[in-house]
């Protein structure tokens, strides 16, 4: 049993009140990250959009390293006890990944010259806490895009792009009636297929195996880092807080950020296996096919995903900060990003971080414009995409 209070500071410990305000401050942290991180690869601080220009941008993950983890506080041999992290190239080495597949090492490291253009519509459903366009100071800044650039390069290859929004923090079922209404505004009764990054892969599943609305059709899904079988960090974040302190610590958020709570619970593990999977048959009319991501090493000190890598990595085994290897599997898994974080996944990447690993030696292993190029490529490729 894993006792997440091991981490938390000891004034914490002693008064619930007080746990609720750290947690709340951990949250605005975050919130503050993410926001830094967009800053990073926004246009308006004149980073270069990377994906337009076909022969040479790069945009990627740390590079491969091999380090050994610390044991953690609260956690024993049951939960994985204390390993080393594989090294390159040996990832699926690892005995609690039954299939690792395919291990996309570099193969999305630049963008080709060809990509074969599906015809029906491509939708982008994002993940927890995501939005189709952030504004943050109205006109005075260009707004900030989920899928940052990914829609452009998508566009200038030819496919017609959806971009769904959802409730940030709502339920499955609420956030699968918001995509399903998106899917019906915006492809005016067209077949499409759907790209999920994270929670938006469960919204999708949803919303094509219970709600089946008649004016939309959806002939494959692809997600990409989405919790199947839940997240072990939700886990531990759960226990870290206690469970008699969670209607406070909701109440909270709520309060200060005017959003729903119902996301949370529901990305447990338990909650995945044991009441949405059995009750989410997949959808016989729907092709499904899945990918998943695991940072290599260590991340870096100031990643967002420094304490979550480390939990996921000892309780279920490689992941991007987020969501493991195995719980990413649903359908056909198409394989592993190796060296790719959660945030890496929609280009969100870190400037400074791949600036300073290009003066090391160290080239750039992942573009994401390039990956979901590659996913249309494959879309069309399997024949789901055929001309009307």
């Amino acid at each position: 049993m894993i006792s997440g209070r091991h981490y938390l500071p000891k004034v914490c410990r002693r008064s619930p009140g007080r746990l609720v305000e750290y947690v709340v401050a951990g949250c605005r942290r975050l919130l503050v990250t993410g926001f830094v991180r967009a800053m990073t690869v926004h246009p308006v601080f004149k980073v270069p959009r990377l994906l337009l220009a076909r022969g040479g941008a790069h945009v990627g993950s740390r590079p491969l390293r091999t380090s050994c983890s610390l044991q953690l506080p609260g956690l024993g041999p049951d939960d994985g006890g204390a390993r080393c992290n594989p090294g390159p190239g040996s990832s699926s080495q690892d005995a609690r990944v039954k299939d690792f597949g395919h291990e996309f090492v570099a193969e999305y490291a630049t963008i080709r010259a060809k990509y074969e253009t599906p015809k029906h519509p491509l939708v982008l459903a994002h993940g927890l806490m995501g939005f189709s366009e952030l504004k943050l100071a109205g006109r005075f800044l260009p707004p900030i895009h989920y899928w940052h650039g990914i829609r452009e390069a998508l566009e200038a290859n030819g496919v017609t792009v959806i971009t769904a929004t959802v409730p940030a923090t709502g339920s499955i079922a609420q956030r699968a009636a918001a995509l399903g209404q998106s899917i019906a505004d915006q492809a005016s009764g067209l077949s499409v297929n759907i790209v999920a990054h994270s929670m938006g892969g469960l919204d999708a599943r949803y919303l094509v195996s219970q709600m089946k609305p008649a004016n939309v059709d959806v002939r494959a899904l692809v997600t990409v880092a989405s919790p199947h079988h839940g997240s072990a960090f939700a886990d531990y974040v759960i226990r870290a807080i206690g469970p008699q302190y969670l209607p406070r610590l909701y109440d909270a958020w709520e309060r200060m950020t005017g959003m729903g709570t119902a996301a949370f619970a529901q990305l447990t593990r338990d909650f995945m296996d044991r009441e949405f999977n059995p009750s989410t048959p997949d959808n016989p009319g729907v092709r499904y096919f899945s990918y998943g991501a695991a940072i290599q090493g260590r991340p870096p000190l100031l990643s967002p995903f420094r304490l979550s890598h480390r939990i996921l990595d000892k309780m279920d085994g490689p992941n991007d900060g987020l969501v493991s290897v195995e719980s990413s599997k649903w359908g056909t898994y198409k394989g592993t990003l190796v060296g790719v974080n959660h945030l890496d996944l929609i280009n969100w990447t870190n400037r400074l971080r791949y600036t300073v690993n290009k003066w090391m030696g160290h080239p750039r292993t992942f573009n994401a414009v390039a990956f979901y190029l590659d996913v249309a490529d494959m879309l069309a490729k399997e024949g789901l995409c055929p001309a009307f």
